[in-house]
């Protein structure tokens, strides 16, 4: 088995921008990715606050990040790593899949996956009316009426990209005000066919026939229900992150995010944690680029002093 200077579990922007960096050390690096390599940004229709880029969609944005990792002989592989065992000097790392793969450091840029409502059919209407995903499967829905859960950048920015497209979209919203970025929410709110329904909670999803038919909301001071026809609800809630089975190698915070600091060093030597799986405040695309070189720089010193 060969055993590489440095596995990165995640081929999201922190992934690859730690497997550029590792490269240029010229340190060894395999990269897993359990689906597709640029991770959420991929699904980005538009990109307008990476410095230097200006506007560029996310697909193209991952595109380059993969195809600079890749001309740096950066070793991929696809798989859902599932155990990290330490053994000091070397790290173990198998995937659900059966594969086992050893390195001498870890980093960890795992992302986090999308936060769900928690209502009792929500994932049985999964592509029968309920997306976390307007550039996947807004499409669907070109001409129709669609809702978007959520107040946070990702939530301001499928319902832009729905309003072109769609006859009528819903913003709901469980706060009077927005997180997202004001000139999102000025564009968003002067649209036409957009109808903002704040403060309010969705308490149920209607699918009589198995496809998503409408939602009801309730207003959160007032307690009064309303039912909004709708032929797809896009869910934009915030993300959790998939750290549990690494609870053995690293800290976690209360909410599962890892507790490493501004170094991206696990208190056991050699793991590394990076990106949106990090606890931290702030999360995008250029924190989580700048975590991935600060987690590939300390590992290569971590080598080097080993």
């Amino acid at each position: 088995m060969q055993t590489y200077d440095i596995i990165i579990v995640g081929g999201g922007p922190a992934g690859l921008t730690a497997a550029i960096y590792a490269r240029r050390n010229g340190k060894s690096v395999l990269l897993l990715e359990k689906e597709g390599f640029g991770g959420q940004i991929a699904y980005a229709p538009r990109v307008e606050n990476y410095p230097g880029v200006g506007a560029v969609s996310g697909a193209e944005l991952a595109e380059r990040m993969l195809e600079q990792a890749m001309d740096l002989d950066t070793d991929t592989d696809i798989g859902t790593v599932c155990e990290i065992v330490d053994r000091g000097a070397v790290k173990t790392v198998r995937t659900e899949e059966g594969e086992e793969f050893e390195a001498r450091a870890v980093i960890l840029a795992a992302g986090a996956r999308h936060r769900r409502l928690g209502l009792p059919n929500e994932e049985e209407l999964l592509g029968h009316g309920v997306s976390y995903c307007a550039v996947c499967d807004g499409g669907f829905y070109g001409g129709g009426t669609v809702a978007v859960a959520g107040g946070g950048d990702s939530a301001l920015q499928e319902a832009l990209l729905l309003s072109d497209i769609c006859k009528k979209v819903y913003v709901i919203h469980r706060r009077d005000s927005f997180r997202g970025d004001r000139e999102k929410q000025e564009r968003l709110f002067s649209r036409d066919n957009v109808e903002i329904v704040t403060p309010a909670d969705i308490v149920a999803l209607l699918a009589p026939g198995g496809d998503l038919t409408a939602v009801r909301v309730r207003h959160v001071r007032s307690g009064q229900t309303r039912e909004l026809a709708v032929e797809a609800l896009f869910i934009s809630v915030g993300q959790v992150p998939e750290l549990g089975a690494f609870a053995n190698v690293l800290p976690l915070t209360a909410d599962g995010y890892a507790a490493v600091d501004g170094e991206c060093a696990a208190p056991a030597a050699g793991i590394f944690a990076a990106g949106d799986c990090r606890g931290k405040t702030v999360r995008q695309l250029t924190t989580a680029v700048g975590d991935g070189a600060v987690a590939a720089l300390n590992a290569c010193r971590y080598l080097e002093s080993t």
